[in-house]
């Protein structure tokens, strides 16, 4: 296969990681005839929520988060960075105690490989506990904390609730699976979910994102990555996509240059399709670098 004379743009839309980004090593790195030119442009606006903030810090200070039958929770669920970060807040803010923040006997599920990078960095003698890196999505998740949780506690006929720390804007399929009331009362785990983080558009998104469209123009395709519902309006308006009347994405429309887009898993796939009437391009079979990168490529081979 002939190597490709020009760079590929693709637009991440999600704010770079520091040190470094897992997205911008792969896609810097042209590999198997693939050449592309990543650009981050930042879509989301965190900001902490006191209200759930003092919540989860009141519980860690008075270590009601344990494996004892008298705790408040007996193990803590990740789904996004942005709640990790919360959490290491918290950590920063009272470290001092080596023992800090009192979690070392209890399970923390996380969602997939980023999420428990970002908790396995958070100082802890030991380290915390980290389960469900390979699930990769919710609803694997769910599934395999009824096993590992049922087993974790298995001496307990009613399990110990569990704390999720969640954004303002997630889905509901961890709670409802785990609490579901067709499942035997040993099996049934109630889960509690707190507010720690709220997520919106950030106002220069429109115009970093048109910046970035104009610099790209002249070339002969390109790639738009999207991670979160959130700025998916934004996006299809800055390509021009949206029929003003309907609100939905035109028929027809491929646009010059062809602009192709990739979601980074089913949630992000299945809101275009509901809010918009359509279907991405691609959509990553796993919500990971490698998993957009190899979407990506296979859908271009299919071009050639």
């Amino acid at each position: 296969m002939a190597s490709s004379p020009e760079k590929v743009p693709v637009l991440l839309l999600k704010t770079v990681s520091t040190p470094t980004d897992a997205y911008e090593d792969i896609f810097s790195t042209p590999r198997d005839s693939f050449s592309f030119e990543p650009t981050f442009v930042p879509v989301l606006q965190h900001k902490f929520e006191d209200d759930g903030m003092q919540q989860f810090e009141k519980l860690l200070r008075e270590r009601r988060i344990n494996k004892n039958s008298d705790s408040a929770y007996g193990g803590l669920i990740f789904t996004s960075q942005r709640a990790v970060e919360a959490f290491s807040k918290l950590v920063d803010e009272y470290k001092g105690d080596e023992d800090w923040p009192h979690l070392q006997d209890i399970p923390i599920y996380s969602v997939g490989p980023a999420t428990t990078r970002a908790l396995k960095a958070i100082p802890q003698t030991p380290p915390l506990q980290v389960f469900g890196e390979h699930t990769g999505n919710g609803d694997a998740l769910a599934q395999f904390i009824l096993e590992h949780y049922g087993e974790w506690y298995k001496y307990r006929s009613t399990k110990p609730p569990l704390l999720f720390l969640v954004g303002e804007q997630r889905r509901d399929i961890i709670p409802k699976t785990l609490m579901d009331e067709n499942l035997p009362d040993n099996q049934r785990i109630a889960v509690t979910e707190t507010v720690v983080y709220g997520t919106g558009v950030m106002e220069s998104f429109p115009r970093d994102f048109a910046d970035v469209l104009q610099k790209t123009a002249t070339r002969q395709s390109r790639w738009v990555v999207v991670f979160s519902p959130t700025g998916c309006d934004s996006m299809l308006k800055g390509l021009g996509m949206l029929d003003d009347e309907t609100g939905k994405v035109a028929k027809g429309i491929q646009g010059n240059p062809a602009t192709y887009i990739a979601t980074i898993g089913p949630t992000t796939r299945n809101y275009l399709k509901r809010a918009f009437d359509y279907e991405p391009n691609v959509c990553a079979e796993k919500p990971s670098p490698e998993g957009v990168w190899h979407g990506i490529t296979e859908f271009m081979k299919g071009l050639r």
